[in-house]
């Protein structure tokens, strides 16, 4: 099946949470089996897209170390009254990086879950053709349900202008503005590969042999 070409695709690196859940530490620096969670996901995804990003919101030079560009999450008006405010969670970061994109096509990943699949961006890209969609995103079953892994997500940078005013109006729920587009899914077999490390205990949990 005809996919889209990976010098298409930027991928993005999403490193700009708070950490809450593991004690306020910049996430995607954290060890893991000796590289930082972002560095993991970079490697991972690198074969996989003509170029990467990571979003990130602090310790940006050591995240430049890695040697791909970074971008914090934009400041933009929100609100009537044209205040000032930042966008918080994810589609903040996916907002700076459109800012960036040179490519038709951005695919965004999180930094904690360094497992996510190899041909992800193959089988996502796949989908978004078929179905003459302009999002495709993720999907595994689990306990008999498929749940929709809205973060790993494969979207048109023309959708930059629809994102723009959904978070001017101040929405930021993911699964609430993909679905306003033509929107496809891509079920994988294996929900393991979509374990995220949100603790300290679930990161721990990845270091066992074959975690």
């Amino acid at each position: 099946m005809k996919g889209i070409n990976a010098q298409d695709i930027t991928g993005l690196i999403l490193a700009g949470g708070r950490g809450s859940r593991m004690g306020g530490v910049d996430k995607g620096l954290q060890n893991h089996r000796g590289l930082p969670l972002a560095l993991h996901a970079l490697k991972r995804l690198q074969g996989q897209v003509g170029h990467v990003m990571i979003s990130a919101n602090r310790n940006l030079a050591t995240y430049e170390a890695m040697g791909v560009p970074v971008w914090p999450d934009p400041m933009v008006a929100v609100g009537a009254a044209g205040a000032l405010g930042e966008f918080p969670g994810p589609l903040a970061g996916w907002m700076a990086a459109l800012r960036h994109c040179e490519t038709p096509y951005l695919l965004t990943v999180p930094c904690d879950t360094p497992q996510f699949p190899l041909d992800l961006a193959a089988r996502l890209s796949q989908a978004l053709l078929a179905d003459d969609a302009d999002i495709a995103m993720a999907a595994c079953c689990e306990d008999g349900k498929v749940q929709l892994q809205p973060v790993f997500c494969l979207f048109k940078a023309t959708l930059g202008e629809s994102l723009l005013a959904y978070l001017t109006a101040g929405q930021r729920k993911i699964e609430r503005w993909t679905a306003l587009h033509r929107r496809t899914s891509v079920v994988f077999d294996d929900p393991q590969a979509f374990f995220n490390a949100n603790t300290a205990d679930e990161l721990q949990s990845l270091q066992r042999p074959g975690a």
